[in-house]
């Protein structure tokens, strides 16, 4: 039999962080996140990242275990998730992933495998001097597929599907390897009532966001780092950047925030509700 394990999935502001505390008290278990920003030392207001208190004394896993500065791949994640879950399963505790990064659950616990390809940084840079809808061109000219995955996607994964693609030289549609899932999966995702609800959630949750210091830990992240790609591209830092900057106003920057978090909520639905097996939690 494979090793059971619980995975949260869901919009940003659903309420996974909520359920999964009730799911590991519930069925003995510990969380690992699943967030791509979760990882990241000092990005905590942007990403809603849950504070100890929030975490009610249940381990917590893959938060605050690098600095932005750090290029963490989907590979990363695979490898640290990997040993999160062997390390709970030796406690005879059950796992349970939770988070919003697609990728991650795809490549951790679906049937899925991406080739391991080492960063190209000088193609890095010769992609991002490009635009975004450049970059769209030429990834569906070299994968329809591929682009028809990622065609709402951020310019950063574009360009790494684009890097991995060049390097190995044929479509990554076409090399991905199907594997067999190493876990016996249950799949839930917290109920949403409607779309108008979750977004009503996202503008409150912003509103709360300025209310903690949003401002000043952008601010000080700024000072500490200065203008990374992990921080600038971050949902919630870069509209308050834009504030900083002076290109827009406060209101212009919470407005552009609420929207560009609803746009993200969106696409996270649509890449979850592909999965045939999740089951809403009542």
């Amino acid at each position: 039999m494979k090793p059971k394990v619980i995975a949260i999935v869901g919009p940003t502001a659903s309420g996974k962080t909520k359920l999964s505390i009730e799911f590991a008290k519930k069925f003995n278990g510990e969380i690992i996140s699943a967030d791509s920003r979760l990882v990241y030392k000092g990005f905590d207001i942007a990403t809603a990242k849950p504070a100890i208190e929030e975490r009610e004394g249940i381990p917590h896993y893959l938060i605050d275990i690098i600095e932005p500065e750090v290029d963490y791949s989907v590979g990363n994640y695979y490898d640290d998730a990997t040993a999160a879950i062997e390390k709970i399963l030796a406690k005879g505790r059950i796992p349970i992933i939770v988070g919003g990064t697609g990728l991650y659950f795809r490549i951790l616990l679906e049937n899925y495998d991406l080739p391991r390809v080492a960063p190209n940084y000088e193609l890095r840079e010769e992609l991002d001097l490009k635009e975004k809808d450049e970059l769209l061109t030429e990834l569906e000219a070299l994968d329809n597929k591929i682009y028809e995955r990622l065609k709402d996607s951020n310019k950063r994964r574009i360009i790494r599907a684009l890097e991995v693609i060049k390097t190995l030289k044929q479509p990554l549609s076409e090399i991905s390897i199907q594997k067999e899932p190493e876990y016996d999966v249950e799949w839930y995702i917290p109920k949403i009532n409607s779309r108008e609800e979750l977004y009503d959630r996202i503008n409150k949750r912003v509103d709360i966001m300025l209310e903690q210091g949003l401002i000043e830990e952008t601010q000080k992240l700024l000072e500490k780092h200065g203008r990374i790609k992990n921080f600038t591209e971050t949902i919630g830092y870069k509209e308050i950047l834009s504030y900083l900057d002076g290109h827009s106003t406060l209101n212009e920057a919470i407005d552009k925030l609420k929207q560009h978090t609803r746009n993200y909520a969106k696409r996270q639905l649509t890449w979850f509700r592909r999965n045939p097996k999740l089951q809403i939690d009542y």
